[in-house]
């Protein structure tokens, strides 16, 4: 087929499709065209389908790549949490505009898998327990983000039961969120942190140790701290469990003066509250200074007006007995 002036080329990552001016003014072409790009779609990287976040952004990413390519000039809550509850994800010409940043590390078009893409919203995804991998990978995104800008916040989201199961065996040692706090407090950037999730153990206080006033928390995610588990001992001497014992109180008491100094409570109260597991739901949280903003969608005139749980009991003439 013949070629006029103008000739466009369409690249994929297997082929070449050329396309003359002439050949795309037919339905026929155009149709063609569009049929071979929807074919040759570049499938997007297995993801765990437990995991809520990680879904529905891989569900936009595919059906609208550009809307998460652009970082709104002024946030007022982490990126990408709109995406929940806005059906909108094209903003308008004008605001498109103004809210393009260049930066000579940052690529212009979102990258094609998705923990890429979370790294180009400068977001760092902890969605496992704390295992030596999960560490290594959660430092070294730290540490890129803040080589590429150090004065732009980055954002935590967590959604982790910490160094154990979410049946309670420890799968790490405690040295593992201690790290990730120490890279936190060494970085030069802002770091906002969002539970998403759960946040246990070590990942409650990486939640605490987001900046004051930016540490949000979604209505339904769960807090939870605890006193630091003894790792399976098997078949250990009696001498080497009484070490690991006594290493155990020393990684508990370091986590207690931690939480104290990001909650502002007193060590004495929060040793108390972790002698047994106690669980916050995001008010709790809020109260007992984990977190500083729940992110409600519109949601606060109505909890605001929402009876307590004892107002309930009262208005229905149940009476709560003590030690119940």
């Amino acid at each position: 087929m013949a070629c006029g002036s103008l000739c466009f080329q369409t690249r994929f990552p297997r082929f070449v499709v050329g396309v003359s001016a002439s050949a795309t003014s037919s339905p026929f072409s155009r149709r063609a065209l569009a049929g071979g790009r929807r074919a040759t779609a570049p499938p997007m990287p297995p993801l765990n389908p437990k995991d809520p976040f990680l879904s529905k952004l891989a569900s936009v990413a595919t059906a609208s790549p550009d809307a998460l390519a652009l970082t709104p000039a002024e946030l007022d809550s982490p990126p990408y949490l709109d995406l929940f509850d806005s059906p909108k994800l094209m903003a308008t010409p004008a605001q498109v505009e103004r809210s393009v940043s260049y930066n000579e590390h940052r690529p212009r078009k979102p990258p094609p898998d998705l923990p890429s893409l979370l790294l180009h919203g400068r977001i760092v995804y902890i969605g496992m327990p704390l295992v030596p991998a999960v560490t290594e990978l959660v430092i070294a995104e730290l540490m890129y983000l803040q080589w590429m800008d150090p004065k732009q916040p980055i954002y935590l989201y967590i959604n982790s039961t910490g160094t154990t199961r979410d049946d309670g065996e420890t799968v790490g040692m405690e040295t593992e969120g201690f790290a990730i706090y120490d890279a936190m407090m060494q970085l030069k950037n802002e770091i906002q942190t969002v539970a998403v999730g759960a946040a246990i153990g070590q990942a409650c206080l990486l939640l605490s140790a987001g900046k004051k006033g930016r540490r949000f928390m979604m209505p339904h995610a769960k807090a939870m701290i605890q006193q630091p588990r003894v790792p399976s001992s098997g078949q250990m001497p009696a001498s080497d469990v009484l070490i690991r014992a006594k290493e155990v109180i020393t990684n508990r008491d370091t986590l207690v003066k931690l939480l104290s100094k990001h909650t502002g409570n007193p060590v004495e109260k929060v040793s108390k509250v972790m002698q047994r597991p106690f669980y916050m739901d995001a008010i709790k949280a809020q109260e007992f200074g984990v977190i500083d903003k729940i992110l409600w969608r519109g949601q606060e005139k109505v909890m605001n007006e929402a009876a307590s749980p004892e107002d309930w009991d009262r208005r229905a003439g149940i009476k709560v007995v003590d030690g119940m």
